[in-house]
């Protein structure tokens, strides 16, 4: 059936997939940026519900956390234009839209790649939706609780070193923590990315093993890019767990390909 689509079909296929995806983003994003979260205790547990409040609005209160336990001790977040805090809060809602609809994103593009791969594999594509969904989640916590903090403290520590003003402009800020957010929630994907493009055969499941070499330095360069310093300190919290990550996905695909031989060798000597 897929086979038979035409271009503009798949066009359109992707559009409407697209559209599915931008309409959960919005969705959420309006949502933090309209509600509030007002705490309440109810039989000894804490819990919250969502209260109208565009002022105090979830995207504020998650800017207050991020504050409190991201900015380094003795450094002073500051406001130097009006509209720096209601954008720093549109920016920080968009990111829990796209880390909220991250469900809908993956099965999206999971459906959307599906008619790409042979009917034997097909249903392998289904396996891919947790996983990715739980390395992207993975990759914001271990930026939010490792990476970011470690790089803030380790470049403010210059600024000590010299007696400069530790200030730190909101918009800044939120643009460098979410960087980092995004930039490691897509780089723990990399394991589902080889995965399907296994799946997809345009590769053999041994490419990647074959290749390793050249992976270590493409990644180590990626970590060296996006990171902020030029210490060769910091790219290692990108590059280290992302060649991880390439050895974890592999292992996978050479797990899954070994399955499959053995299989088609039980086949062929019961035939």
């Amino acid at each position: 059936m897929a086979a038979e689509m035409t271009l503009f079909e798949h066009i359109n296929e992707l559009r409407a997939r697209i559209v599915r995806i931008v309409i959960a983003v919005i969705a959420i994003s309006i949502f933090c940026m309209s509600f509030g979260l007002k705490p309440v205790e109810y039989a000894g547990i804490q819990l919250a519900y969502p209260f109208p409040d565009p002022i105090h609005n979830v995207s504020s209160q998650i800017m207050l956390y991020m504050q409190k336990s991201l900015i380094p001790t003795g450094v002073t977040l500051v406001q130097t234009a009006p509209g720096q805090a209601f954008f720093a809060q549109v920016y920080v809602s968009m990111l829990a839209g796209v880390i909220g609809a991250m469900p809908v994103v993956v099965k999206e593009i999971a459906g959307f790649i599906a008619p790409a791969i042979s009917p034997g594999t097909r249903k392998s594509i289904s396996h891919v939706v947790a996983p990715a969904i739980a390395l992207f989640v993975a990759g914001v916590v271990f930026s939010y609780l490792v990476a970011v903090p470690f790089v803030l403290q380790f470049l403010y520590q210059y600024g000590e070193a010299i007696g400069a003003v530790a200030l730190f402009n909101i918009s800044d800020f939120i643009s460098f923590v979410l960087q980092f957010l995004l930039g490691f929630g897509i780089a723990f994907e990399l394991p589902v990315l080889m995965y399907g493009i296994s799946l997809t055969g345009a590769m053999s499941p041994y490419f990647w093993r074959n290749n390793i070499r050249y992976a270590v330095i493409v990644l180590v360069v990626f970590g060296a890019i996006i990171t902020p310093d030029g210490s060769g300190i910091t790219m290692w919290f990108v590059a280290g767990p992302m060649i991880a990550l390439y050895l974890a996905g592999m292992v996978a695909v050479e797990s899954r390909a070994k399955k499959l031989e053995k299989a088609a060798r039980l086949v062929s000597n019961n035939t």
